[in-house]
Order: C-alpha cells, then structure tokens, then sequence
C-alpha cells in the first residue's frame, strides 16, 4: 500500500493535476482538525458518498485519518473493491502533516467558509449589525432576504425575512426592491452567505445600497432580539422584466470575473474523456430540477454550492459544468468558484433538460442481507443513523452506533438472540450487516430502515455505544448552551482570514 508524504500532497495540491484528498474519519471528529483541502469521507459512509464525491474511478486519491489509527488503510481495501485504483494514504495522516510543518484547519466546510472572510476583507463588503437594522426597520423600507436553503430559513429567521437562496438572489430581487431607495440587507445563520450574497448583489450592480447582517441569526439572537420561527415566505419567480435585469446583470458578472462557457457538443465529448474528472451540477431549485433536468447532472443549489463546496466536488482541478437555462444562476456560481481559485468551470449554453423526478442516490448495489418488517421480540435494535437524527427519534430502546466502530457496540449491547441493524433508509445497515456478522451471531436488517418504521418513537441518545462524534454539531444543535457555541463558531470564522496566509496551497483570485 503506498504512502505518500504530507510535502508531497501538498506540492500536488498546489499543482495543477487531479487530486482527491478524502479524512475518512467521522466528520465531528474531522471538524477538530484537518488539512485546507481535505473532503470529509467517513470510512462508515464511504460507499454513500463517494459516488458523487470522486465520480472517476481512476482519480488519484489520498486517504487519511489521525495518525496510525487504521481508518485510512481500511478505506483503501474498500475503495479497491469499489474499483478505484489510484488511492494512497497520506503518511502519518494528521500528525504526519503537522509535523512536517504544514496547517490544520479546524471546522467543516473551510475552504468556503475562509474564502467568504476573504472577500470581506477583499472588497469591503459592507455589513450593519442587528442593532442598527432593528432601529432603522422601525422608520424605513428595508428589504431582508435570506439566503439560506428554505428548511434553515423556516427553523428560524429575522423577523420579516424573505426566503431567497444564494444563487438565487441576482434572479429574484429586481421585482422585490423595484425602488432604487430601498435598502436590501442580506443575512444568513452566521456570515459566509451573508457576505457572499450581499456581494452577489454588489456585483451584479443593483442600484440599491446592500449590507450583509454581521454575524446573521446568530448575530441578531445574540443582541438579545427574537426571532421569527416557521416563516413561510418565499421569494416568486420573476417576472419577464425581472428576468431580463437579471440577465443583464449577470453578463456583466461573467464579463468582470472571466466566467467561462461550453456548448452540448463539447460537453458530450468530455462525457467520454477517461482521462479526466467531471461534474455536472444543475444550481437550480429542486423544484426546477426534479421538473427536468440534464441526463447525468446532480443537484447543487448554488448558495450552497459555494457555501460547502468540498462536500459536492471531491477531485481538485476537475472539470465542473453548471447547468441553469436561464444562466443568471450559473454565472453567478461560477463567478464566484473562478475567485475560489476553481480553474476549469463552465456555464452550459444549452442544456437538455430530458430527465425528470428526483436522481437517483450514486450508490454501489448492496448484497441484499435478511430483513424483518418488524422488530422480532427479544430483539437488540442498532441504530446506525446519525447521532442527530438518532437524538431527535428512533424505536424504542433501540441503540445508537457507527458502522466504522462495530467492535464498541459487541461491547455494549447485551448478547441476545436476534441483531436488527436499521438506518435513515436501510441502506448504510444493508451493507453494516456483512460487518456486524462478523462479531454478532444472528444479525438482520430492518427492510426500509428508519423511514419505513410505523410504529412508536422516542427521542434521546441513552444508549449510545461510541462516542457522539459521527457529525457536527451545528451551534443551534446545542440547545442547552447555543449561545456560547454560537460565539465560538464566530469568532472561528472570522480567525480564518488570518490563518489561510500560513498556507501556501490556498490561492483564492482577487479581481480588480
């Protein structure tokens, strides 16, 4: 198996070749540290995710965990047998890397988060804390948008927010701030899409004055205001005199920012390229995607798509065409992936919009283990959703795990005739069972796993067999002490500008 040094990863990740650099640790653990460039894979989650992630079978790959723990080998063997055969591991994982002198980034999402405190810097973008927006809704016509995906914008926003994603905004706003007067203030949970959307709109030259809410929803709670929960408003589609501002707008974006374009015909011919990674994203809507959308494309918001780029584009220097017939969107992503440093994006000229309905989940077929409809009596239930969803409902005296750490649940759970493995759908404990069979002597699978459950539910996480590391926990999943964890996060966000500096690799593009 080789192994490759932490300098040479880094000389190939500032070079200009393909790399994919994958912490197949679990992603709450991956948050304490990490290099700049490495795409979280949990090595329990590998075959969901690595479909999408690094969609070339013949993509380098470097694999890593802490230092010696035995993940990064273990994913090896498994991306082998997915038919992946270029993978390496990284020498030393995170310890090797830290001493040989390179950077650890703390957090997820980084490579995003830290280019969001960069254009800040770059560009002034301006920002008006909660404070002075509370006192100026009191005497004037302020527009607030939010530009978050609609389920974090119904959780909870500024009182009077519109819901307007990201990429959307430069799509949207011209029919919603018609007046030149009316002051637009962009806000977001924290900063990164406050700052990116408020300049979207900056840059699109909107005549309107626009400020990004520093410090978003945590910012305005963190004041001491309240905020509104459940809201339901959401920017229309625009117009035709909407649509054709928009439009207008965006050519200038692709103009300023060198946004690049690509025809169906060109598009067919890197289809067929072996030698080279491609990603085909539509930044719509779901609505509009699932409605039809281009054969191959997955669905990558544009918001988020800047937002948490590392979790939808895992090889570096890939090809990545963004899909969107009236393009407004897709340049506006793209402008700001070229500023990210993204060499190779492409806006989609014309599109063939010849699929429908939701896409299908790029997952490897899974052996079809025995599975039960119902919970056999005497039965020990392992819960291998996430520690988040598990916390919020699971059947009744059920146990909570992770599929990497089988070995601390044959510890816990009790001997018992019967193992029932279950998950959000069924599909992580299909291909747990193999695994759990090898330390549990009678091992099932609950058929459609948690979502199929009809019966009752409880909440809490009693039973926990590992430590509740699987995932992040976002500052508003600290119920008990949200508002500590939401200055941390904050002051971690805003560190960032400095720390990137201390990283040769990192090269975002500052245009005039």
């Amino acid at each position: 198996m080789e192994a490759v040094s932490a300098r040479r990863v880094s000389e190939l990740l500032a070079g200009s070749g393909e790399l994919a650099l994958l912490d197949v640790r679990e992603q709450g653990v991956h948050y304490r540290g990490h290099p700049f460039f490495a795409c979280s894979a949990p090595l329990s989650r590998l075959e969901l995710v690595i479909g999408d992630l690094v969609p070339r079978r013949t993509a380098p790959i470097v694999v890593l965990d802490g230092g010696n723990e035995g993940l990064a080998e273990k994913a090896v063997k498994k991306l082998k047998d997915l038919g992946y055969n270029d993978v390496s591991v990284l020498q030393g994982g995170c310890v090797g890397w830290k001493q040989a002198g390179l950077e650890l980034f703390s957090g997820v999402n980084v490579p995003s988060k830290a280019f969001g405190e960069f254009v800040e810097h770059h560009y002034g973008t301006p920002r008006i804390t909660p404070g002075e927006l509370k006192r100026l809704q009191e005497f004037k016509k302020i527009l607030v948008v939010d530009s978050r995906p609609f389920e974090e914008y119904h959780r909870m926003n500024i009182p009077g927010g519109i819901d307007m994603p990201g990429a959307e905004l430069v799509y949207r706003i011209h029919d919603l701030a018609p007046s030149p007067d009316t002051l637009v203030v962009v806000n977001c949970a924290g900063r990164t899409r406050s700052i990116i959307g408020c300049q979207s709109l900056r840059n699109a030259g909107i005549p309107n004055p626009v400020a990004a809410l520093k410090d978003g929803t945590m910012g305005w709670e963190l004041a001491g205001f309240t905020v509104e929960r459940g809201a339901t408003r959401v920017a229309a589609e625009p117009t035709a005199e909407g649509r054709a501002k928009a439009l207008a707008a965006a050519e200038r974006v692709a103009r300023r920012f060198s946004v690049k374009f690509t025809d169906f015909r060109e598009l067919q011919e890197w289809r067929t390229d072996s030698t080279r990674t491609l990603y085909i994203l539509d930044v719509r809507t779901r609505e509009e995607f699932e409605r039809s959308h281009a054969a191959g494309a997955r669905h990558a918001p544009g918001g988020q798509l800047v937002q948490a780029s590392d979790e939808y584009v895992g090889v570096r220097n890939a090809r990545v065409v963004l899909v969107d017939p009236d393009q407004v969107r897709a340049i506006m992503t793209a402008s700001w992936l070229n500023q990210m440093g993204w060499n190779e994006v492409y806006v989609l000229q014309d599109p063939e919009l010849i699929e429908t309905g939701p896409r299908k989940p790029n997952v490897p077929d899974v052996r079809r283990w025995p599975s039960v409809s119902a919970i056999p009596e005497g039965a020990a239930v392992l819960d291998l959703s996430t520690s988040l969803r598990f916390a919020k409902s699971h059947i009744p005296g059920a146990w909570w795990g992770v599929r990497s750490r089988l070995k601390e649940a044959r510890e816990r759970i009790p001997p018992g005739e019967m193992l029932v493995l279950t998950s959000e759908d069924g599909v992580l404990a299909q291909l747990a069972a193999p695994e759990a069979a090898e330390l549990f002597s009678n091992v099932t699978v609950l058929e459609g796993g948690n979502a199929a459950w009809r019966g009752p539910t409880e909440s809490g996480v009693e039973r926990a067999t590992t430590t509740r590391d699987d995932v992040w926990y976002k500052p508003y999943d600290h119920s008990a002490d949200y508002l500590k964890h939401a200055r941390e996060y904050l002051d971690w966000e805003v560190a960032l500008v400095e720390q990137i500096k201390r990283d040769p690799t990192i090269r975002f593009r500052a245009y005039p």
